[in-house]
């Protein structure tokens, strides 16, 4: 009976995210009934951007909660803090972002040569993120962080001196790197629209899905190994179809829905075909 849990929680985690995703579907099909087909197709093309950048965030999560010992149930908790801190912060981006953008207009074109640079970065090998090890260093100096706990508390008391638990470490760590994500993101979004209702609900839908795609990564993740070139190739397109307007280039927003589910499709498949082969050529060696 045990051996069949991963599967099982598996198999809730997909169903969460099918949950998910349907429901951001009928939110769009409101939208069209609402507001029109067009704001229909902005909020489509925004939360599959959303959705596919969320991937190489939760790879992140990942990489952060193995290399702190984080417990399978204090990530639910984590992720949970983190959702609700990353609904606040990606309202205040995206709110003052769309401020600034509607007094300098030239800002656009400054955030399309940020994404083409970041999905370029996305194809050289990184071995580790000294980026997070620095945050996670300097949350360590300014907190008293308890030593060697385990659980899911965020403070305890020990000798009576009050002590920060590593969890709280690593949920700070990780709203800090929804802000760099959000750098990302949020620009890439602006590639599609500047409506600031289709702009945060589509973030919104795309991070309440957050967890459960977790989950789902958390079992396959050998298996989307690269998927984060997918990723990198659309925020290349982004960059491109924002800073278009400076070169009089306008792309359709169905057809950016169709390159960015050509983009991503594209590299879960090459993932699965990649991953399939190297696991068949390991049982070849055995």
């Amino acid at each position: 009976m045990q051996n069949q849990k991963p599967d099982h929680n598996l198999r809730k985690s997909f169903i969460g995210v099918l949950i998910f995703v349907s429901s951001a579907f009928l939110f769009g099909i409101g939208i069209w009934l609402i507001l029109g087909p067009a704001k229909a197709l902005e909020f489509f093309g925004g939360y599959l951007i959303e959705f596919s950048l969320s991937l190489d965030n939760i790879f992140v999560f990942l990489t952060i909660f193995i290399a702190n010992d984080i417990s399978l149930k204090a990530q639910h908790k984590a992720l949970n803090y983190g959702i609700a801190g990353a609904i606040v912060l990606r309202f205040l981006f995206i709110f003052f972002g769309l401020q600034l953008i509607s007094r300098f207009e030239w800002l656009l074109y400054v955030f399309g040569v940020i994404l083409i640079i970041s999905g370029s970065l996305m194809f050289k090998e990184k071995k580790e993120k000294p980026g997070a090890n620095r945050i996670m260093g300097v949350i360590q100096k300014r907190l008293r962080i308890a030593p060697d706990y385990k659980g899911e508390k965020l403070f305890i008391r020990q000798d009576n001196i009050l002590y920060a638990t590593p969890l709280l470490a690593v949920i700070i760590l990780i709203e800090f790197s929804d802000i760099i994500f959000a750098i990302d993101s949020v620009p890439a979004i602006f590639s599609i629209t500047t409506d600031l209702l289709i702009v945060y609900s589509s973030n919104i839908f795309a991070i309440l899905g957050l967890r459960q795609l977790y989950f789902v990564i958390q079992h396959l993740h050998e298996r989307f190994a690269y998927v984060k070139y997918g990723v990198g190739l659309l925020l290349i397109f982004t960059g491109i179809k924002l800073g278009g307007g400076l070169f009089h280039l306008h792309i359709d927003n169905l057809i950016s829905i169709l390159i960015i589910l050509a983009i991503i499709v594209s590299s879960i498949v090459v993932s699965i075909i990649v991953s399939g082969k190297k696991k068949r050529n390991i049982f070849k060696t055995l």
